[in-house]
């Protein structure tokens, strides 16, 4: 006979009784904890136990984070199933619910289920506070490292609410022990709770899940392409030694290894630089592509590889596109390369054992349900047209939002759809990205296929939790012999180990009945100096562009004291006064706003709407991003100052910019001198600048060849109508432009 919780906050005959959930709540109460428990072992039945416990003895809200949309959704229709709350109090914060919709909610809400982005910027405007929030639940707990919005809201969280609590919950948080540290650290956790599938009291609970991994041999023909990109990068390594910057085993080399070196060129780029440093910075960027394209024949196969080498075509013959990119499609072995893919029939025998598995799966078992896992999106996109082929197979593409070349995400509405066709088996088979992995609700898979291992632990058991979650499961892990594959399924299972013992030391070290949470809030002298900061900055405002708040500059700001206004700006990032306006750029934008001519545009706004515009260039690099000429990084930065009359001043990071728009905004602002005004709008372009940017969007289109067509043509209808001869006679069109025009113009669209 099944037994239910019964609490005053919790429905009756609801949430069935588990005495290790009961267990970890427990021992989570007693501290901020965090709480490890293996995938579809109900981490938010422990975390509903907690906020019923909070609220009912402190009163106040309780707040629930989760990293995507389709997860709070997920979540909020729980909570409001099983809690004794009016389903009016439990809201849902998304960055859909408009900004100010979402501080008239804050102040009905009894629990509040959000994205965690959207409560650190409505922190951080002060358009909510968090001093009632008698709990707060991190869901993937894991993530919480870094700039990350878990470790802001969890500063706030512990420095101004009157009874602070919290509690971490993940099934995988890391396998090092500074990682795990860095998590604990950052949410203020005290305590660790662990359980595994080998515990006494959770083994009832837990189904069958049998791990099989395949190996296999890749193609002769694979080979032998293989081969040819091997080649093209042992010329590259040669090419290192020749410039100074020998690498050590490089048949080894990892891409760990060539982000190392890369930074390490960048850093002798400080001061006067030696040309050779240029040159190996550009190789090194060649090695890193063919390298990618060597782990893609050995693991992926001949259809992605073919993507992949297109989109690199697509940049090495485009405007923007880098000297790497260039050099590599000049090259002997790759051309011969791109042939061989071109010409080969043969496919990774990954794909045949995926539809056999797949198949045989189906028709054993006609209700069963499959998700297979790829890393990348051209694999997914193979492996869903090859299932979709085969009888009573019914596939679907999964993978996340953004997009690129040839290459469209899914909205996080057709996300969450796609899952509910999947549950409800208008769907069978889910091949999926990453995008799948983490925490979605998807009870009734029975197999779950790695089309290739992975050498994250965290992600590993993220993808093997998505089955036997509600009766026995199978997990099969292709890998190639003699392959990437091959390490990366050992490093995964080593990590894994580690991890277990890890944690089980954790707990050992940080008992949850040490402590009480009241030792945890800020000792009363940073308070002090907090207070003392803000009255030192009472005065002094900054209007900051909505897209701004993203960066880690706006939470520096607000430690500093500053108070923060978000707006829309049209022209300028930061404005803090009535003539200064200022335009941060990362080095990094900085150089891609050059590339993509949106850079002297801005410039050009700024300079025209404020007395004294500022750009200001954050990070280091900028002499190395995208291989640019450093003379045409110099040449730029002289016109902006010259030309357009901007000051430019540089700071090393995030919190460096935030002490100098600090100090700016208080020296503008001291004694009431200057109060902030808005001005200026974006420059509307004119129609012959609109005609010029329609047609130089052709690849190998510049600016100066869009305006000979539309000069010898009249306008932008007449230069698509024309035909390559007509393209031909006009100057600056070469035969190989006035091709590509044709191409682009007549080819039939294949979205």
């Amino acid at each position: 006979m099944t037994t239910y919780i019964k609490h005053p906050l919790i429905l009756s005959d609801t949430v069935e009784q588990r005495l290790y959930q009961l267990d970890l709540a427990g021992r989570a109460l007693s501290s901020p904890t965090l709480i490890v428990l293996p995938t579809g072992l109900g981490k938010t039945i422990v975390s509903l136990l907690v906020i019923a416990a909070r609220i009912e003895k402190f009163g106040g809200r309780a707040l629930v984070l989760s990293p995507t949309k389709p997860l709070v959704e997920q979540h909020a229709a729980f909570f409001k199933k099983v809690m004794k709350i009016p389903e009016e109090q439990v809201i849902t914060f998304t960055g859909s619910v408009a900004p100010e919709k979402r501080a008239e909610l804050w102040k009905t809400g009894k629990l509040i289920v959000s994205t965690p982005q959207v409560i650190e910027n409505d922190v951080l405007t002060k358009r909510i506070n968090l001093d009632d929030v008698c709990h707060i639940t991190f869901d993937e707990a894991h993530r919480a490292v870094g700039n990350y919005a878990y470790t802001y809201i969890a500063e706030k969280y512990f420095e101004n609410a009157i009874n602070p609590h919290c509690l971490g919950i993940t099934a995988s948080p890391g396998s090092t022990d500074e990682k795990i540290s860095e998590v604990c650290e950052a949410l203020h956790i005290r305590s660790v709770a662990v359980k595994t599938e080998s515990d006494s009291d959770v083994r009832p609970y837990i189904h069958k899940k049998e791990v099989e991994w395949i190996k296999m041999e890749l193609p002769k023909d694979m080979v032998e392409i293989k081969g040819l990109l091997e080649k093209v990068m042992e010329e590259r390594f040669t090419k290192l030694t020749e410039l100074g910057f020998p690498i050590q085993n490089h048949k080894f080399v990892t891409k760990r290894d060539l982000l190392g070196m890369q930074k390490k060129l960048q850093e002798e780029l400080r001061g006067l630089p030696d040309p050779s440093v240029y040159g190996a910075i550009s190789v090194v960027a060649e090695i890193m592509k063919v390298s990618h394209a060597v782990e893609i024949i050995e693991t992926q196969g001949i259809e992605s590889l073919r993507k992949y080498m297109e989109r690199l075509e697509h940049e090495a013959y485009s405007k923007s596109g880098s000297k790497a990119s260039k050099r590599l499609a000049e090259d002997l072995y790759m051309r011969q390369a791109i042939h061989r893919i071109k010409d080969t029939d043969s496919e990774h025998p990954k794909l045949d054992l995926v539809k056999n598995i797949t198949y045989k799966q189906i028709v054993d078992k006609p209700e069963s349900r499959v998700i297979v896992f790829t890393n990348y999106r051209d694999t997914a996109d193979m492996v869903t047209a090859a299932l979709g082929t085969m009888e009573d197979i019914l596939p679907v593409r999964f993978v996340g939002q953004s997009s690129k070349y040839k290459d469209k995400g899914l909205t996080q509405k057709q996300q969450v759809q796609i899952i509910e066709d999947f549950k409800k088996g208008a769907y069978n088979v889910l091949v999926a990205t990453s995008v799948a992995e983490e925490g979605l609700d998807i009870p009734s898979t029975d197999l779950v296929v790695f089309y290739e291992p992975i050498p994250s632990e965290i992600r590993s058991i993220q993808r093997k939790g998505r089955t036997a979650r509600k009766h026995a499961g199978r997990v099969i892990v292709l890998v190639t012999k003699g392959t990437r594959d091959e390490s990366y399924y050992w490093s995964s299972l080593s990590k894994e180990r580690r991890m277990q013992n890890n944690m089980k030391e954790l707990q050992d070290l940080m008992p949850a009945n040490n402590s009480t949470l009241e030792q945890y809030a800020p000792p009363q002298t940073e308070k002090d100096q907090k207070q003392l900061s803000e009255f030192d900055n009472k005065s002094i405002k900054v209007v900051i562009d909505h897209r701004e708040v993203r960066s880690k500059v706006a939470r520096e700001l607000e430690k500093l004291g500053v108070d923060i206004d978000v707006k829309t700006l049209e022209v300028g990032d930061y404005v803090i006064s009535e003539r200064i306006a200022i335009e941060r750029k990362s080095t990094e934008d900085l150089v891609n706003s050059l590339l993509n001519n949106t850079l002297f545009e801005q410039i050009s706004n700024i300079s025209r709407s404020y007395e004294k515009p500022v750009l200001l260039i954050e990070g280091e690099g900028l002499f190395s991003a995208r291989q640019i000429s450093p003379k045409s990084i110099h040449g730029t930065l002289s016109s902006i100052g010259i030309d357009f009359g901007v000051s430019i001043f540089y700071t090393r990071d995030a919190e460096d910019s935030a002490m100098f728009i600090q100090t700016l905004a208080k020296r503008e602002q001291s004694d009431g001198q200057r109060e902030i005004k808005l001005h200026g709008k974006k420059a509307s372009h004119m129609l012959s600048e609109q005609q010029e940017y329609i047609v130089s969007a052709i690849n190998e289109i510049g600016p100066k060849a869009a305006k000979s067509l539309l000069q010898h043509f009249g306008s932008v209808e007449n230069v698509m109508k024309a035909e390559y001869e007509e393209l031909r006679k006009v100057r600056n069109i070469g035969p190989k432009t006035a091709a590509r025009i044709r191409e682009v113009v007549s080819a039939e669209y294949k979205g």
